[in-house]
C-alpha cells in the first residue's frame, strides 16, 4: 500500500531555528571587525606622513646636536665626534659669546612676537567688528583686507623690500619729501633695512602679513554669535563698548585661545619674512632667533651647535604651548 505524505506534513515545526545564511555571523563580525578599524586605516597615511616629515628630521636633528658636526665631517657623520651635552653648555651659556648672541636673538624675537601678534589682533578684530554690519561695500572692503594673506610671502616681502629702499622707496619719499615726518636738517633719507630702523620695518612687514588671518577667523566666529544677544543688549541701554566686552569678546574667548597660540607660533618660528627683506645676514637689531640659527649652522658650518639652538627652541615652544593650553583651560572650567 502506498502512502503519500502532504507536503504541509514535511515542513518542520514552528519552533525550530534553521539558519538559511550560515555565513551570516561570520560577515557580520568581519563588519564589525572592519567598522572598528576603519578610523586607523584612514589614519594611517597621514601618521606616516607625519613620522617622515616631522618626527624622524627632529630625531636626526636631537642627534646631530650631540655631535661636533661641522664642515670636516659633514660627508661622513661616523666620523663626528660625540660630545653629549657640549653644544647646549655652549650656546645656552650667557657668558659665552655664543650664548649672548643667542639670548640677544631671543629676547629680540619675544619682543617682536608680542608686538607683532598683539598689534595684528587688534587691527583684525577691529577690522571684523566694523565689517560686522551690512554697508554698501562690505564685500569690497572685506577683499582687499584679505589680500595680503592671499599674496604669496616672496612676491609681498621683495615688495616692502623696494618700497623701504633709501633712494627710491615710496616709503622715504612720502615721510621724508611730501610729509617731512622723517630725516635730518639737511634732508638726509633714513636707512630702513640696516641700522636701528630695521626692526621696526620687520614688525610693519610682518604685522601687514598676519593680521588679514586674525581678521579672517574673528570674523568667521562673528557669524556665530547670535543676534538676539546684541538685541537685548540694545534694549537694556547697552552702549558699543559695552556689547564689545560683556558679548562679543565672550563669545570670541575659544576663537581668541587658538588664535593667539597659533599665531605665536608662527611669528615666533618665522624666517621666511626676515630672510627675503633683509638677505642671509640681518642686522643686529633684527636679528630673530631663526635667523641666527641659520647663521649659526649655515654660515659657520656649525650643524652642531646650531642643532641645539633648534632644539632648545622647540622644548622652549613646547613648554609656553603646554602651559598656555592649562591655563586657558583652567579658565575655560572655572567660566
Amino acid at each position: 500500500m502506498t502512502t503519500y505524505t502532504s507536503s504541509r506534513s514535511r515542513r518542520p515545526p514552528a519552533h525550530a531555528s534553521w539558519d538559511v545564511r550560515p555565513h551570516a555571523a561570520p560577515r557580520k563580525r568581519r563588519r564589525r571587525t572592519l567598522r572598528r578599524q576603519l578610523p586607523y586605516i584612514l589614519l594611517a597615511p597621514a601618521v606616516l606622513l607625519e613620522i617622515a616629515i616631522h618626527v624622524v628630521p627632529m630625531l636626526v636633528g636631537v642627534w646631530m646636536s650631540l655631535l661636533e658636526l661641522t664642515q670636516f665631517h659633514i660627508q661622513d657623520w661616523s666620523t663626528a665626534p660625540f660630545v653629549g651635552l657640549a653644544n647646549y653648555t655652549t650656546t645656552l651659556n650667557p657668558g659665552t659669546e655664543a650664548g649672548r648672541a643667542l639670548f640677544h636673538s631671543f629676547w629680540l624675537t619675544v619682543l617682536y612676537t608680542t608686538l607683532s601678534v598683539g598689534i595684528s589682533w587688534l587691527f583684525g578684530m577691529s577690522a571684523a567688528v566694523f565689517l560686522q554690519r551690512p554697508f554698501r561695500g562690505r564685500a569690497l572692503l572685506r577683499t582687499l583686507f584679505l589680500t595680503p594673506y592671499a599674496l604669496p610671502v616672496y612676491a609681498a616681502v621683495i615688495t616692502w623690500g623696494f618700497l623701504f629702499q633709501r633712494d627710491t622707496g615710496l616709503v622715504n619719499h612720502v615721510l621724508v619729501d611730501q610729509l617731512g615726518l622723517a630725516g635730518g636738517a639737511g634732508g638726509d633719507r633714513p636707512f630702513w633695512l640696516i641700522g636701528e630702523n630695521s626692526f621696526l620695518a620687520l614688525l610693519t612687514v610682518s604685522v601687514w602679513r598676519t593680521w588679514p588671518f586674525a581678521f579672517l577667523c574673528i570674523m568667521a566666529g562673528l557669524q556665530n554669535v547670535p543676534t538676539d544677544m546684541y538685541e537685548a543688549a540694545a534694549i537694556d541701554g547697552a552702549g558699543f563698548w559695552w556689547r564689545l566686552r560683556s558679548v562679543t569678546l565672550p563669545s570670541l574667548r575659544p576663537i581668541n585661545q587658538v588664535l593667539l597660540l597659533v599665531l605665536f607660533l608662527w611669528t615666533f618660528n618665522d624666517f621666511n619674512t626676515p630672510y627675503v627683506l633683509f638677505g642671509r645676514s640681518a642686522p643686529p637689531e633684527a636679528d630673530l632667533i631663526s635667523i641666527h640659527i641659520y647663521d649659526s649652522s649655515f654660515s659657520t658650518w656649525d650643524f652642531g651647535t646650531g642643532s641645539a639652538m633648534s632644539v632648545a627652541l622647540l622644548l622652549f615652544l613646547l613648554l609656553v604651548t603646554a602651559v598656555y593650553l592649562i591655563v586657558t583651560n583652567r579658565r575655560r572650567h572655572h567660566a
